[in-house]
């Protein structure tokens, strides 16, 4: 298996296990209407990255290639943003948002930098 199949393989486990964490996560969210409408916003965003990302690795030019991974980049940065208001608003402590906000994070800079390299080997 060459390397580039290898990453996406990897990245699609990841994302998709990052999907079922945002489920399991908004389940166990408070009854009240704040943390049911954020955590919808977050369940969207949050379920879209793995989606998004499988649409990647079927991209069928190098201009489908490059515009693709940029949607993945801002869902997820998008689900990151949801988790901190969730923390910053009191509604969920800090303890139960950290594990989802630091996968969030670390797969922004992740797929930031996939696609940072997929511009530049694409002249884009």
């Amino acid at each position: 298996m060459n390397n580039k199949l290898e990453f996406a393989t990897r990245m699609q486990a990841r994302t998709k296990t990052f999907a079922v964490q945002v489920v399991e996560f908004f389940v166990k969210l408070p009854k009240t209407d704040e943390a049911r409408g954020l955590g919808r916003q977050l369940l969207r965003a949050g379920t879209s990255v793995a989606a998004n990302y499988r649409a990647v690795c079927r991209s069928k030019s190098d201009a489908d290639f490059i515009y693709k991974p940029g949607t993945v980049v801002e869902e997820t940065d998008e689900s990151l943003f949801w988790l901190e208001l969730l923390e910053e608003a009191a509604i969920c402590p800090a303890a139960h948002v950290s594990p989802l906000k630091k996968e969030a994070d670390e797969l922004v800079r992740i797929l930031q930098t996939s696609l940072n390299t997929a511009k530049r080997n694409t002249g884009r």
